[in-house]
């Protein structure tokens, strides 16, 4: 239960890497990598209390997690060439 606490310890830091940030790629990855540590906080509590529904929906998370990453990335990277198709 240490390792939970120690990643709840670090998530303040992804928060203010959030905010604080300049650059919108930076922004970018703070999300990624907060939303990579909410997924290992619920996967150490779920082979805690020994539930699999929890495992479920860190998986869903993680995959939602990827999806919104190469989306965000592919727009925010459309948007500074200057344009999409149109």
């Amino acid at each position: 239960m240490y390792l939970l606490w120690i990643m709840l310890g670090f998530l303040p830091l992804y928060i203010i890497t959030i905010v604080k940030s300049p650059d919108i790629w930076d922004r970018l990855l703070g999300i990624s990598l907060l939303s990579v540590k909410v997924v290992v906080i619920m996967i150490i509590v779920a082979s805690y209390y020994e539930t699999s529904y929890i495992l479920d929906i860190a998986i869903a998370c993680t995959l939602l997690n990827f999806v919104f990453i190469i989306f965000s990335s592919h727009f925010l990277r459309e948007r500074k060439k200057g344009g999409g198709k149109t």
